[in-house]
């Protein structure tokens, strides 16, 4: 199993970030999906999933600002963040929902104020 994030960066408050994972080694079109992320200093926390129907899931730190979205003929999950705030600075992870998978070196976000 191979996940590998992409996407991240420095982005201003307010600014928008599409991420991006693409998994290999799996039935990806089987498996409900999910970003989870790391912030300095805390637990890591799941952000959104997608089912393989297509349902979709936040938490409420990025609800109405946050779009996950699957592409399963290119076995890749997305996350569109918009509004971004500072304290969604951490490293993000897609992994299959409830982390079922080896986790992959993630991409990181920073957001300045």
């Amino acid at each position: 199993v191979q996940l590998v994030e992409s996407g991240g960066g420095l982005v201003q408050a307010g600014g928008s970030l599409r991420l991006s994972c693409v998994a290999s080694g799996i039935f990806f079109s089987l498996n409900d999906m999910a970003w989870y992320r790391q912030a300095p200093g805390k637990q890591r926390e799941w952000v959104a999933s997608v089912s393989i129907t297509g349902h979709t899931d936040y938490a409420d730190s990025v609800k109405d600002r946050a779009t996950v979205s699957r592409d399963n003929a290119k076995n890749t999950i997305y996350l569109q963040m918009n509004n971004l705030k500072p304290e969604d600075t951490a490293v993000y992870y897609c992994n299959g929902l409830y982390a079922k998978f080896s986790w992959g070196k993630g991409t990181l976000v920073t957001v300045s104020s």
